[in-house]
């Protein structure tokens, strides 16, 4: 059974950064894709970032485009969302997700496993 397990969330004053983790477990993740969504309190859950594992592909939402940067260890199936400039419209439950498909898909319903999220607020 996969597991997604979050971690690096927290308050941080506007300017700052954060970098959240996400420890994948239970299959191979060699191929597939690994994204970040992020869901505010009254908002549907949106994209931010993704890439396949197989090559250098990667997207990312414009909001956050040139701040955030999604990365990963292999070794440790471990994918990292390194999130810089931060502004108070960045407050979220960051969610870790992973598809079995191939497309760097900005879709929700596209990802087939999900972790239990992790809090980050940013204050003004």
């Amino acid at each position: 059974q996969v597991q997604l397990v979050e971690s690096g969330g927290g308050l941080v004053q506007a300017g700052g950064s954060l970098r959240l983790s996400c420890a994948a477990s239970g299959r191979s993740f060699s191929s597939g894709v690994m994204g970040w969504f992020r869901q505010a309190p009254g908002k549907e859950r949106e994209f931010v970032a993704a890439f396949r594992w197989s090559d250098t592909t990667t997207s990312y939402a414009d909001p956050v485009k040139g701040r955030f940067t999604i990365s990963r260890d292999n070794a440790r199936n471990t994918v990292y969302l390194q999130m810089n400039s931060l502004k108070p419209e960045d407050t979220a439950v960051y969610f870790c997700a992973a598809g079995v498909g191939l497309v760097v898909s900005r879709q929700v319903s596209t990802y087939d496993y999900w972790g239990q999220g992790t809090q980050v607020t940013v204050s003004s």
